[in-house]
C-alpha cells in the first residue's frame, strides 16, 4: 500500500458547541456541488479526500486510508495524493469507473487574509476560498497522460424523441463531432460502434443504466441544442454545417450542456457538428463485432484482435482513424474505391510509402495538442508540437504534390496541408526548440524573440552572478570559508554558516541579521543580499509575466486558426492510414479487391489475417481457401469436423468483406466483393447470466435479430444453430433458419452445421450448396486437413477430435457404443433414439472392454508360430487384425 509523507494536519471537523469548523462547512457544500464524484478538495501541495470519497480512492488507488478530527462524533476518514503527480491518480481512478470534482484553491493566503479585513473578519481565521473548477470524467479527458494515443475517447448523449433516438457523439481531445438519428431497435447497435467512454441521457429515460449518466431532461430540447450550436460556431443558421434532425438536435443539447457542466463553464474544443447518414456504413450489431474481434479480442485486450493484425500506422491519430474505419466500413462504392486507390497509391510506390512513413513518425499529434490548447489547458510544449507538426505536414505536401497520377482522395488531402506557413514561422521564431510542459517556470520562449524579455533575463543572470561574487566578499570579510548563500521557498536567499561560526555574525557591528538557528547551521540576512535578492526577484517576476502575456498571444492566434489546423491533422490521419494499409498488404501479400455494386461474394486464396499471423509467428502455414456466393449459389451449408476450420472459414470470409469496405486490401489472392448493406455474424457459444440469459437464449436473440433486420444485400455467417438445446429441437430450428435464410431473406450466407440431415435441404433450396471441411483417419488418429471441399460431410468425427483433446480412452469407448447403437436404431425405426434400452451400463461396459482386449491376447499367445504355414499364417493375421478393429475406436 503507498503512504505518503507526514504532513500538516489540516482544520477541519467539529468545532466548539459540536459545530462544523468553517473549513469542513466549505467542503461540505463543494460536496454537495460534486454530486457523485470524488472530490479532490486542495490543500497546499495535496488533494484530499474526506468521507465515503475517501474510502473509494483509497481502494482504487492502493493507498493509505487514515482519519483526523471527527464529524457527527465519527472519526472523518481522509485519504489524499500529492498535486504534482495528481495526473497519474486521476488516471486510475477513471479507469475504475470513477468521476472526479476538482476543487482548486481560488486564492492565495495572503489574499484571503485581506479578504477577512474588508469583511471585518479575524485575520487567523481567514479560510482561503476554494471553487470546483473542472470534472473530470472518461469522456471528458484530454491531458496527455490520461489519453491513450492509439484510441479515440468519445462522449456520447442520448436523446429519446418520439419514434426516433438522436445520438451526439464527440471526441474533445480532437474536436471531432457528430450527429447521427437512429430507430430505438438499433440504438444497441450505434453504441457497440461508437465504444463511448462515457454515455450520458435525460433522467427520465426507461433503459438508464449504471452505465449511462442521467441528466435534466430540460438539457435535451432540440431548440436549446439548435441555438448552442449557432453560438459555438458563430452562424445564424445551420443550413450551411449540415442537414440536423431534431432527435439530433436535442442530443447536441445534451452534449453540450454536459461539457459545460464538466468544463464549469469553459467549453472544451468543438468543430462544426457532421451528420452521419444511417445507410452511408456497413451496419454491424454488437454481437457481430464481438464475434469478429474487430477493435478487441474476446478477453477485452487489443492484442489478438483485427486491428492489432492490421494497424501499421506511424502515428496514434492514424490508428485512431483506422479504429473508426474498421469499426464503420463504408457502404458507398465511390467512397470505398476512393480509398483504395489511395492505398494502391502508396502500394505500387515503395520509396513514396517509405519516405512519407519516415516523415510521419517525427509528426506530433496535432490534433490533441490543438485540442488541449482551445480548452485553455495547453502548454508550451503543446505550441511546440503544433509547430512541429504544422511543419512535417509540409513536408509531406510536398512529397506528394511531386507524386505523379495523385488519387482524388489524396488531391483532396493537398489542400489542407498547406496555408500555415506564417504561423510556423511566428511560432518558430518565438519558441525554443523543446518547449517545457509547465509554463510557470518560464524559460520556453526564444532568445533574441524579445528583446525587453532578453534584457530582463540578463538582468536576473547578473544578480545571479553578483550574488556568487557576494558569496566570496562575505567569505573574506567573516574569514568562514563554509559560509553559503543558498535559496529556498520559504526563505528566499539566505547566508547560512555551521553553528560554530555562528557567534562570529551574531555581533551587533557585524552587518548581519540572524534568521534561524538549524540544527547544525544558523542562517542570516544582509542589506546586500536582500538588495540583490531583491532585484533578481523583481527581473525574474517581470520575465514571468513577459513570456506569460507571448504565450496567450500565440495561444490566441492558434485558436484563431484552429479549424485549419485540425483540419490538417486529420489529412495527416487519412495519409497515415493509407500508407499503413499499403504496408500492411505488402507485408502480408494481400490484394487489391474488385468492388462492385451487386450481391456477390467471390474469394480466391482467402486467409483470416489473424490467424494466419498467428500461425506465422509460430513457424506455420496457414491454409488458405476459395468462397464464391453468388445469385444462384448465395447460402454454402458447411460440414465436417470440430477443429477442422469451419469457423475460421465462416470469420475469415467477414473479415474480408469488412476490411474491403472499410478501404483496405485483402488477405486473398483476388477477390470480387459485392458491397454489403449489413454484417452478421452469428459464431461461437457464450452466456449473459447477468441479464437472465442462457448460452442458448443469447444464441436465439442474437438469430432473431439477424431474421428480423438482415435483407438481401446483407452477409451472414452462422456457425452451429440450435446446438444449445435437445437434438431435435436443435435440428429442427436450424433447419427452419437455413430455409428462412434461402427464402425470405435471399442473402449471401455461410452456415456451418454438425447436423447432416439438413443435406437434405440441397434437393429443395435452389440456392444452397453443400461443402465440408476436410479430414481424413490415419492410423486411428485424425487428420484435419483444414480445406473446404463441395459437397456433404461423411461424419462429423466427433469421436476422434474428442480423442484429440485427450477425453480419457474408456470414456471414448463408451461414447462408440453408444454411436453404434443409436445409428443402428435409427437405421432400423428412423429414430435417434431407438435401441439404447439394452445397452449396458458405463461401468459393465469398461470392463467389458477390458475382457475382451485381454481374450486378444490370450488368443496371440496361443498361436505356435514355428508350426504354421505361410498360407495358416496370413489368414491368423487376418484374423487377429479383424478382431482388433472391431475393438478399435
Amino acid at each position: 500500500m503507498r503512504r505518503f509523507p507526514n504532513r500538516a494536519a489540516p482544520s477541519y471537523g467539529m468545532g466548539m458547541a459540536g459545530k462544523p469548523t468553517p473549513m469542513m462547512e466549505q467542503y461540505l457544500a463543494l460536496k454537495r456541488e460534486a454530486g457523485d464524484a470524488l472530490l479532490f478538495y486542495r490543500m497546499g501541495d495535496f488533494f484530499e479526500l474526506f468521507f465515503d470519497d475517501a474510502r473509494i480512492a483509497a481502494g482504487v488507488l492502493d493507498i493509505a486510508l487514515t482519519s483526523r478530527g471527527e464529524h457527527g462524533g465519527e472519526p472523518v476518514p481522509m485519504c489524499g495524493v500529492p498535486v504534482h503527480s495528481a495526473e497519474g491518480y486521476l488516471a486510475r481512478l477513471i479507469k475504475g469507473g470513477c468521476r472526479v470534482a476538482i476543487a482548486e484553491q481560488t486564492e492565495t493566503p495572503d489574499e484571503a487574509k485581506e479578504r477577512a479585513k474588508r469583511e471585518g473578519k479575524p485575520v487567523s481565521k481567514a479560510l482561503v476560498a476554494r471553487d470546483i473548477v473542472r470534472f473530470v470524467t472518461a469522456g471528458t479527458l484530454t491531458e496527455e497522460a490520461l489519453l491513450e494515443p492509439r484510441r479515440a475517447n468519445l462522449l456520447v448523449a442520448i436523446a429519446p424523441v418520439r419514434d426516433a433516438i438522436g445520438l451526439a457523439s464527440c471526441d474533445i481531445s480532437t474536436g471531432r463531432m457528430e450527429l447521427e438519428e437512429c430507430a430505438p431497435d438499433r440504438l444497441d447497435a450505434a453504441l457497440a460502434r461508437l465504444g463511448a467512454s462515457e454515455v450520458v441521457a435525460p433522467e427520465d429515460w426507461e433503459p438508464n443504466s449504471e452505465d449511462v449518466i442521467a441528466r435534466p431532461r430540460a438539457d435535451f430540447r432540440s431548440e436549446d441544442g439548435e441555438a448552442r450550436l449557432k453560438d459555438l460556431h458563430g452562424v445564424a443558421t445551420l443550413d450551411g454545417l449540415g442537414d440536423f434532425t431534431r432527435p439530433m438536435l436535442a442530443a447536441a443539447g445534451g452534449l453540450i450542456a454536459y461539457l459545460d457542466h464538466a468544463g464549469r463553464g469553459q467549453l472544451p474544443f468543438l468543430l462544426p457538428p457532421v451528420a452521419r447518414g444511417s445507410g452511408a456504413h456497413l451496419a454491424m450489431d454488437a454481437a457481430t463485432r464481438t464475434s469478429l474481434e474487430i477493435l478487441a479480442a474476446q478477453n477485452g485486450g487489443r492484442e489478438g484482435s483485427l486491428i492489432a493484425c492490421v494497424d501499421r500506422c506511424a502515428t496514434g491519430a492514424g490508428a485512431r482513424q483506422l479504429a473508426e474505419d474498421l469499426s464503420a466500413p463504408l457502404a458507398d462504392l465511390g467512397a470505398v474505391e476512393e480509398r483504395l486507390a489511395a492505398v494502391h497509391h502508396f502500394h505500387a510506390d515503395p520509396l513514396l510509402r517509405a519516405d512519407l512513413r519516415a516523415i510521419l513518425r517525427q509528426a506530433p499529434d496535432i490534433g490533441r495538442a490543438l485540442g488541449r490548447i482551445v480548452a485553455g489547458r495547453g502548454s508550451p510544449r503543446d505550441l511546440g508540437q503544433i509547430r512541429d507538426g504544422l511543419s512535417e505536414a509540409r513536408r509531406v505536401r510536398d512529397m506528394l504534390s511531386q507524386s505523379a497520377d495523385l488519387p482524388p482522395l489524396l488531391e483532396r488531402m493537398l489542400g489542407a496541408l498547406g496555408g500555415h506557413g506564417a504561423l510556423v514561422d511566428h511560432l518558430s521564431r518565438a519558441l525554443v526548440p523543446s518547449p517545457p510542459t509547465e509554463r510557470s517556470q518560464g524559460g520556453f520562449i526564444a532568445e533574441g524573440y524579445d528583446h525587453a524579455l532578453d534584457a530582463l533575463r540578463e538582468t536576473s543572470g547578473n544578480a545571479r552572478r553578483a550574488i556568487a561574487a557576494l558569496e566570496a566578499k562575505y567569505r573574506e570579510e567573516t574569514e568562514t570559508a563554509s559560509l553559503k548563500i543558498k535559496h529556498n521557498k520559504v526563505l528566499g536567499y539566505f547566508i547560512e554558516v555551521p553553528t560554530k561560526h555562528g557567534d562570529k555574525l551574531m555581533a551587533p557591528d557585524s552587518g548581519f541579521a540572524h534568521r534561524q538557528t538549524m540544527a547544525g547551521a544558523v542562517r542570516f540576512n544582509s542589506v546586500g543580499l536582500h538588495e540583490e535578492a531583491s532585484r533578481i526577484a523583481e527581473a525574474g517576476a517581470h520575465a514571468l509575466a513577459a513570456e506569460d502575456a507571448h504565450f496567450e498571444q500565440l495561444v490566441g492566434e492558434v485558436c484563431t486558426d484552429r479549424e485549419a489546423i485540425a483540419a490538417t491533422a486529420a489529412a495527416l490521419a487519412r495519409i497515415d492510414v493509407s500508407a499503413a494499409l499499403a504496408e500492411r498488404a505488402v507485408e502480408g501479400d494481400w490484394s487489391r479487391p474488385e468492388m462492385l455494386d451487386e450481391p456477390c461474394l467471390e474469394v480466391t486464396g482467402g486467409r483470416h489475417p489473424v490467424v494466419e499471423q498467428a500461425l506465422a509467428k509460430a513457424g506455420e502455414r496457414f491454409v488458405a481457401n476459395d468462397c464464391t456466393l453468388g445469385q444462384d449459389d448465395r447460402l454454402w451449408l458447411i460440414g465436417g469436423p470440430n477443429m477442422g476450420g469451419k469457423s475460421t472459414f465462416l470469420r475469415q470470409n467477414a473479415l474480408i468483406m469488412l476490411l474491403a469496405q472499410a478501404g483496405s486490401f485483402v488477405p486473398a489472392t483476388s477477390a470480387r466483393i459485392g458491397l454489403a448493406d449489413r454484417l452478421f455474424s452469428r459464431v461461437g457459444a457464450s452466456d449473459n447470466l447477468a441479464r437472465g440469459r442462457s448460452t442458448f437464449m443469447v444464441e436465439m436473440v442474437e438469430t432473431a435479430a439477424i431474421l428480423s433486420q438482415a435483407t438481401d444485400r446483407s452477409f451472414v455467417i452462422l456457425d452451429e444453430v440450435g446446438r444449445g438445446t435437445s437434438t431435435y429441437d436443435g435440428m429442427a430450428l436450424a433447419w427452419a433458419v437455413v430455409e428462412a435464410v434461402h427464402e425470405q431473406l435471399a442473402c449471401r450466407c455461410l452456415f456451418a452445421t454438425h447436423y447432416h440431415e439438413l443435406s437434405r435441404l440441397a434437393d429443395t433450396c435452389d440456392a444452397l450448396s453443400l461443402h465440408h471441411v476436410r479430414a481424413r483417419e490415419w492410423k486411428g488418429d485424425l487428420v484435419l486437413l483444414h480445406e473446404l471441399a463441395k459437397g456433404a460431410a461423411d461424419r462429423s468425427y466427433g469421436l476422434s477430435v474428442a480423442k484429440l483433446a485427450g477425453v480419457p480412452a474408456p470414456v471414448i469407448k463408451r461414447a462408440k457404443a453408444v454411436l453404434d447403437k443409436l445409428e443402428k436404431g435409427r437405421a432400423e425405426t428412423g429414430g435417434l433414439a431407438a435401441g439404447l434400452g439394452d445397452l449396458p451400463l458405463f461401468a459393465a461396459s469398461v470392463e467389458a472392454a477390458g475382457e475382451q482386449d485381454d481374450g486378444l491376447g490370450a488368443l496371440i499367445d496361443a498361436i505356435d508360430v514355428d508350426a504354421l504355414s505361410p498360407r495358416e499364417a496370413l489368414e491368423k493375421l487376418y484374423e487377429l487384425k479383424a478382431q482388433a478393429a472391431e475393438r478399435k475406436v
